[in-house]
């Protein structure tokens, strides 16, 4: 894989020792991280947009959060259902998604 245009991180509430418990996770935390790579994979953005889980961003009552760099973006409250909408706004039309983004 080439360095992708986007990476994203979502929280999953992973430990070092390798369980997933927590606020995030209890929050569909894996089931968003799936969404994401189905969508990548169904829009062929697997050059563009690279998915990684992570533990905890420490803002679990905002949770379940996911990180987009370069940008910086933080998006709060994310649901299975609203990773469609990221990746056509964000990544494929270049718009963030207000209404769940952190300012």
């Amino acid at each position: 894989m080439q360095k992708p245009q986007y990476h994203v991180f979502v929280c999953t509430s992973s430990r070092i020792n390798g369980q997933q418990k927590g606020y995030c996770f209890s929050k569909e935390g894996v089931d968003i991280v799936q969404r994401f790579m189905e969508e990548v994979d169904e829009r062929a953005l697997q050059d563009t947009v690279m998915i990684t889980n992570t533990g905890c961003f420490g803002i679990c009552s905002s949770g379940p959060i996911v990180v987009v760099y370069p940008e910086g973006v933080w998006y709060k409250e994310v649901t299975p259902d609203d990773v469609a909408e990221i990746v056509e706004s964000h990544f494929e039309n270049g718009q963030k998604v207000e209404r769940l983004e952190i300012k």
